[in-house]
């Protein structure tokens, strides 16, 4: 491997990339602009290794946050430790959360994506308006498109920001219907 650069400035400028980037970094981009930068061509199983090196480095230090794979990408989480007192500062600054409403709301979206308005009023019995456009407001969901039903209405999913909020790299890691059920529980039926 020769003309590679040198694996420790690697590692510092991944991380430099990593703590500049507004979303979680995919390891396809992070190879990409660290190939780009010194002028020659990397393997995407040398940059894993190398980021898997970081992560342990990272972890090993007495730091308030960690390095890890989320939402399709790298990105900086703070350490369970930190959580309360990040909780309080958050809660003084927005003293707003998501209402039940948009909670369930975001719930039937995630699990039933793509989903339109009608489907979700459907499901929760009441107009959904508020909490759609409170959900779009915080960019938990996205709009996918239209429906080739009646009235061609939106389509309503879950956005990439969803899975980084909540720590998860796809919906397959949300927890299964059967696993939130209780005994005699009616969700999601007999499936």
């Amino acid at each position: 491997m020769e003309n590679q650069p040198d694996r420790s400035l690697l590692k510092a400028q991944a991380e430099a990339l990593v703590f500049a980037a507004d979303k979680p970094l995919p390891l396809a981009e992070l190879t990409r602009l660290l190939g780009l930068f010194h002028q020659t061509t990397l393997e995407e199983g040398d940059v894993a290794e190398l980021m898997q090196l970081l992560m342990a480095d990272i972890a090993g230090q007495n730091r308030a946050f960690e390095l890890r794979m989320a939402g399709g990408g790298y990105a900086f989480y703070t350490k369970p430790d930190f959580h309360d007192l990040l909780s309080l500062a958050l809660s003084e600054r927005s003293k707003k959360r998501l209402s039940t409403a948009a909670l369930e709301t975001l719930s039937i979206i995630a699990y039933k994506q793509p989903v339109t308005k009608a489907e979700l009023e459907a499901i929760r019995g009441v107009s959904c308006d508020y909490s759609i456009q409170r959900l779009l407001e915080k960019n938990l969901i996205a709009i996918k498109g239209k429906s080739d039903g009646p009235g061609r209405p939106t389509l309503y999913a879950t956005s990439d920001f969803f899975m980084e909020y909540f720590g998860i790299n796809g919906l397959h890691e949300l927890p299964q219907l059967k696993e939130l059920q209780g005994e005699g529980s009616e969700i999601g039926g007999d499936a």
